[in-house]
């Protein structure tokens, strides 16, 4: 009776956190529909993270919204090419070359978003400490503007986005311990296994793909 209660309490969050499971699984895979279900996941955690009092986190499932519809787009066409415009992707072996490969963060592009990612923390901690009561200024702070960076990486299939995931997945399992979010301390702790889980698959493809500009 009790765990069924507990359950009736937060179907919500429970529901967010398997679609999000099921989210990074299809990540791993490379498989194009991650893209439609973080949209649904995002929704849902939009709504866990304002009765959390996590302002930052909500405000980033907005972008995880955006993002995913552009990320959606730029998987189907990597190469820009109209024609190629809306095939479907089966999976890692014998992908069309006009759909985006993976690729390594070049050093440009890393100097370029170290800078997005100082400047988003910077701002997002003084907007929280001022105009809000969120209790963990600092740390979603720093989830919020690692995972923009981290997201942007994954739209365009950059392999070192994984680590950062990495960081952002056990920094986030702690957060969500203080905060009493259970279910969702579980799905970040799946998250992290499954970072490490797909630094080993996407660094497979690296050696069937040429390495691109960024």
């Amino acid at each position: 009776m009790i765990i069924l209660n507990w359950i009736s309490n937060n179907y919500i969050e429970i529901f967010g956190a398997v679609t999000g499971i099921i989210f990074v699984i299809l990540e791993v895979r490379q498989t194009i529909w991650l893209w439609p279900v973080g949209i649904i996941t995002s929704a849902f955690y939009i709504f866990i993270f304002f009765t959390g009092k996590l302002y930052a986190d909500m405000t980033l499932q907005g972008y995880y919204l955006i993002i995913s519809i552009i990320g959606w787009y730029w998987w189907l066409n990597g190469s820009g090419n109209p024609e190629d415009a809306g095939k479907p992707e089966s999976n890692m072996v014998n992908r069309p070359k006009h759909e985006l490969q993976v690729t390594r963060l070049k050093q440009k592009t890393g100097l370029v978003l170290s800078v997005v990612f100082l400047f988003l923390y910077s701002l997002i901690w003084m907007i929280l400490s001022r105009f809000t009561d969120s209790p963990v200024p600092g740390w979603d702070a720093f989830i919020t503007s690692l995972s923009i960076v981290a997201t942007w990486m994954l739209a365009r299939k950059i392999f070192e986005h994984w680590f950062i995931w990495i960081v952002v997945n056990i920094v986030s399992a702690v957060l969500f311990i203080n905060r009493g979010l259970y279910p969702t301390v579980i799905l970040y702790l799946v998250y992290a296994i499954m970072s490490f889980a797909g630094l080993i698959v996407w660094k497979k493809s690296l050696k069937s793909v040429d390495t691109g500009k960024i």
